[in-house]
């Protein structure tokens, strides 16, 4: 490990400005659970680590008139302690709880997982099937993009040097919108996924699929949406094998590679299994939902 400057920032215009200042040579401490890793291998070394983990700005989860925000220094032990996040979105529990051990939950952050950009990650599903978008921000001000335009590739993210993730916002629209998460690994715990996937959908009033998304993980260089199963939904009657269909018709979408965790076929196997599964996880959350409705 090479020597390197520290900075704790005092806030996130303070910490855009250092960024601005130090560019590519500057890297973020937020949880740390990644970077630490980093600096112990990586063959370009930082000149600078900016602190921003001490920004309470960036870690408050509140409904606001656009939406639900949840902070990019939220961690994964937050977000399943969240009662609003439990009340409208247990697929992201869900999906928090799947990370590492308990001591990494506690440490690393949303934003940080997704700013690995890794296609494995489990917070990135769920997200993409609520049709999250991600505030950044620069010395220039603050702009807002849909979550998939922030993964460009493995490790590798559309951030331009200067900006900083500030929050992930779930639109008012999908507030509440029943989904599910599901992941496959090769053990219970702390385990990368071979595939994940995540599924969000209405009922409408003649009890078919409305506004349908699936999401998939670990099985393309980057998290992905699954268009054609969605549109095989849009408008469908929410049956077991239309389920079944739109599983098989995600797993055409993906790009899955053969590795040492297993074969792409395999890994094709799986995104019809849990695909199909998700969907009947989101439907239940719908009849729990209808019943708390029942007087």
């Amino acid at each position: 490990m090479k020597p390197f400057g520290y900075v704790a920032a005092r806030d996130a215009q303070h910490a855009v400005a250092l960024l601005a200042e130090h560019g590519v040579a500057a890297k973020i401490l937020a949880g740390g659970t990644d970077l630490l890793v980093e600096l112990k291998h990586a063959a370009h070394n930082p000149e600078v680590i900016v602190d921003i983990s001490r920004l309470d700005e960036l870690k408050i989860i509140a409904v606001a008139d656009d939406g639900l925000h949840i902070g990019a220094l939220v961690t994964h032990g937050d977000i399943m302690q969240s009662r609003a996040i439990r009340d409208m979105f247990p697929a992201l529990v869900d999906a928090a709880h799947s990370i590492g051990a308990v001591q990494t939950r506690n440490l690393g952050t949303l934003g940080g997982n997704l700013m690995t950009c890794v296609p494995s990650m489990d917070s990135g599903p769920t997200l993409m099937a609520l049709e999250a978008s991600v505030t950044v921000a620069s010395t220039k001000g603050r702009r807002q993009m849909p979550l998939g335009e922030l993964f460009v590739g493995p490790r590798k993210t559309s951030l331009k040097p200067g900006e900083l993730l500030i929050d992930i916002v779930i639109p008012k629209a999908n507030l509440g919108k029943p989904a599910a998460f599901e992941k496959f690994g090769l053990r219970k715990g702390q385990a990368l996924a071979l595939v994940n996937a995540a599924a969000a959908f209405w009922v409408d009033g003649k009890g078919a699929f409305a506004a349908p998304c699936i999401s998939l993980g670990a099985v393309a260089p980057v998290v992905i949406r699954a268009p054609k199963a969605e549109a095989y939904l849009a408008g469908r009657k929410v049956t077991e094998d239309a389920m079944a269909e739109a599983g098989r018709i995600a797993a055409t979408e993906a790009k899955p590679i053969s590795d040492f965790r297993a074969s792409a076929e395999y890994r094709r196997d799986l995104i019809a299994v849990l695909v199909k599964r998700a969907l009947a996880n989101a439907q239940a959350r719908v009849k729990s939902k209808t019943k708390e409705l029942v007087p």
